[in-house]
């Protein structure tokens, strides 16, 4: 088994962190931009993409800061993986940035990155950004 390394990237998302955070951490809000369908049972969430299903445990939120997500697959493992959605503002110029840190094998960080990139496409375009 190969080891997963950790990477961000940041994108930036001229938007009030309440306006994204609900689309960071809704089943509702998911679904909009992340998956095709979002389903959440307290904090176990299920994301469908076409005939895909994975399944995630939220383990960590701080109301329009950030929201940590688990693979319910990555849980029997001893590393401590997982997805988080982290909004910041820069204090200098007010912008908000959105860093999404997750992990992936060496050789699918780049293709991981890309698919990010294009997956928070679809949220600025669907924040009218």
């Amino acid at each position: 088994m190969v080891l997963k390394e950790k990477y961000t990237i940041e994108i930036n998302l001229n938007a009030s962190p309440k306006l994204i955070y609900p689309r960071l951490s809704t089943p509702s809000g998911l679904s909009e931009w992340f998956a095709d369908d979002v389903n959440a049972k307290g904090e176990l969430f299920t994301f469908k993409w076409n005939s895909v299903v994975q399944k995630a445990r939220m383990i960590s939120s701080k109301e329009s800061k950030f929201i940590r997500f688990r693979w319910l697959e990555d849980e029997e493992d001893k590393n401590d993986y997982f997805f988080e959605f982290k909004i910041e503002v820069q204090e200098m110029s007010g912008n908000t940035a959105l860093i999404v840190t997750d992990f992936a094998e060496p050789s699918d960080i780049e293709d991981a990155k890309s698919l990010w990139e294009s997956q928070v496409g679809e949220l600025k375009h669907l924040l009218g950004l």
